[in-house]
């Protein structure tokens, strides 16, 4: 059986464990509309918050009459982890290259390609999830077509109306200003030539309008663009993750103790997850396999703290 020498593969489950759990990839932004929440079981409810805060009460009372009491809750619709698992293989061929190589990690590097794997997976369900129309009342969405679309620049299309309509939208049903902008990356492409975007930019010393500048001309902390792709079966078409469309939400951790947030969404994820197994040797492939593992599911808490504007672009 061959023998990894620790410079070529650093085979300790608790090591390779943090390159899966510290994995990040700048393109995708689902955590910004659903932060993760560990959780110590593999089912439960979404958290949800109902409106009393919000109510009038008739807090008055008169003399020797009962006190008038509110009653808070705050279990939502249930959830049910899913448990996805992906193996990286590195060939006997390959390590014994790099026995002789500059030192290099192939377990590291196995996790790593793994990892970027699954968190395309996880970046299109999010995706999925805050792209469906049917998730959203009337108040919170609209499609745009012709020369409302952003991409018209013949002067029709306003992009810092459809934003200050979808920030209302959310105030009036939460109470609560959004302050994150997901968009797609042909969106964002086109936002940034629009006639009304550049003409709001030019006294900023800016020749283009950065996510940063967008977000203070909105007024929202945070403006990103989803620019993952994916590619069909054959591997011979891409189609970008997040499509032509934007997603407006507030979207905010918060405790029971705390009363919560209104909070968009959350991706509640099994403690201790990502995991990597012991890797082992397939005598019959001749190579390292090395399991990852990640039990979560991301899940809309409160569409109406959130609000799609669907083709936003042509």
């Amino acid at each position: 059986m061959s023998q990894m020498t620790p410079a070529a593969a650093r085979v300790v489950d608790p090591v390779l464990s943090t390159v899966a759990q510290g994995y990040k990839n700048n393109e995708m932004v689902a955590g910004y509309l659903f932060p993760t929440v560990p959780v110590n079981l593999r089912g439960g409810n979404v958290i949800t918050f109902g409106k009393e805060g919000f109510m009038l009460y008739a807090s008055q009372r008169a003399p020797g009459e009962n006190t008038k009491r509110v009653r808070f809750g705050y279990a939502g619709a249930p959830y049910a982890l899913v448990d996805y698992s992906l193996e990286g293989l590195v060939p006997t061929e390959v390590e014994q290259e790099a026995r002789n190589g500059p030192g290099i990690d192939l377990g590291a590097g196995a996790v790593t390609e793994v990892s970027a794997i699954m968190a395309l997976r996880l970046e299109k369900q999010a995706a999925d999830i805050a792209r469906t129309a049917a998730s959203y009342a009337a108040a919170n969405k609209i499609t745009l077509s012709g020369t409302g679309q952003w991409s018209d620049f013949s002067g029709t299309s306003d992009p810092i109306a459809s934003i200050e309509t979808a920030k209302e939208a959310i105030r009036a049903a939460t109470g609560k200003r959004p302050n994150t902008i997901v968009m797609g990356a042909v969106v964002m492409s086109k936002l940034k030539q629009h006639p009304d975007i550049v003409d709001r930019i030019k006294y900023t010393g800016r020749d283009v309008a950065t996510p940063e500048l967008l977000a203070s001309l909105f007024g929202v902390e945070r403006v990103v663009s989803g620019d993952s792709i994916y590619s069909n079966d054959a591997g011979t078409a891409f189609t970008d993750v997040w499509g032509k469309d934007v997603v407006v939400a507030y979207t905010q951790l918060g405790s029971l103790q705390s009363g919560g947030l209104p909070s968009y969404g959350y991706t509640y994820q099994l403690a201790g997850y990502p995991m990597v197994e012991e890797a082992y040797y397939d005598r019959n492939a001749k190579s390292w396999i090395f399991p990852v593992t990640r039990v979560e599911a991301p899940v809309m808490a409160a569409a109406s703290a959130g609000y799609l504007i669907t083709n936003a672009v042509a």
